[in-house]
């Protein structure tokens, strides 16, 4: 058995193509690699997989969080180790579907992740919501860990939230934790990457949205935003929920909010790219090629070692 990984930007079509690899290699099971789907209730603009794929093949790590909960990288790591070593007690073979490449390379590198501090990330969190704040955060950020101030966008709130608060919490500075994201060692996970063009992923990103729009997405938001435990500072953050919260909260248009919407999706969508693109170990497709590179590995890897990629 083997563990094996697909890849890419989001609205790529990973999802489609993890089911056609589940139908052409018996005993998948999928686990996606995707920091918001995690989240329960959050459905609708997070893309999850159809209720009829999830009874179709097992998938994992999906709905496993409430969406008043902070769910960190640990805890990602740590529940992705766990189901992917179930997944080889039952002889089964682990495909890890997504795009949130931290998530993909703490379980893959078995990284060392930074703690939480709860009490600094909320009176941070408090401070870049003013106007300003970011920016401010983002220069005191500077000040203490430089080196982590160069790697985050003065406009990321969230992130700079995050290394302010290990920084702050730890007394090391974040980018310490971060040498291992420049090394990309052997690891016995077989890692695929869909390619596609920028002008077909835009336009694909423009369809998909438009349809999670008609699907109720603007309904779900507002189920959410009114929910007594309420939602996370990373939940709220999530592409599309914030701008829909957003109009709910009176501040921008509806239309203004499924704009901004396209643009940042469109923004992450590139910077997955990026991200993917610097790691030599992964092997890129286009949607025709991938099944067939995939499936060839497995059988590759299984008639060489017959024992798992991850956990043995």
């Amino acid at each position: 058995m083997t563990a094996v990984a697909l890849v890419g930007p989001t609205a790529s079509g990973k999802s489609d193509l993890a089911m056609a690899l589940a139908e052409a290699v018996p005993g998948i099971e999928i686990c996606s690699v995707d920091s918001m789907s995690v989240y329960r209730e959050m459905d609708i603009g997070t893309a999850k997989p159809s209720a009829a794929s999830r009874r179709k093949v097992p998938h994992h790590l999906i709905d496993v969080a409430d969406p008043s909960e902070e769910y960190s990288v640990a805890r990602y790591q740590s529940d992705a180790l766990a189901t992917l070593a179930a997944i080889e007690g039952r002889g089964n073979t682990a495909l890890l579907v997504g795009g949130t490449g931290l998530h993909l390379r703490a379980v893959v590198d078995r990284l060392r992740l930074p703690g939480q501090w709860p009490d600094i990330a909320a009176r941070l969190d408090r401070q870049a919501r003013v106007p300003g704040g970011s920016e401010a955060l983002h220069a005191q950020l500077a000040g203490i860990d430089p080196l982590a101030a160069a790697r985050i966008l003065p406009t990321n709130a969230r992130r700079i939230v995050r290394a302010l608060e290990v920084t702050l919490g730890s007394g090391v500075p974040f980018s310490s934790f971060g040498p291992g994201l420049t090394a990309y060692p052997p690891v016995r996970v077989s890692q695929f990457g869909l390619s596609v063009d920028f002008g077909d992923l835009d336009r694909r990103i423009e369809s998909r949205i438009d349809r999670q729009i008609e699907s109720g997405w603007l309904d779900e938001v507002r189920r959410l935003s009114v929910r007594p435990a309420g939602l996370s500072r990373t939940a709220r953050q999530a592409l599309g929920y914030r701008e829909l919260l957003s109009h709910l909260g009176g501040s921008i248009t509806f239309d203004d909010a499924v704009a901004e919407t396209k643009r940042r999706t469109r923004a992450y969508a590139r910077r997955q790219r990026s991200w993917f693109r610097r790691d030599p170990r992964i092997v890129w497709c286009n949607s025709d090629q991938v099944v067939s590179a995939v499936v060839e590995q497995l059988e590759r890897s299984m008639d060489r070692h017959g024992e798992s990629a991850l956990c043995g």
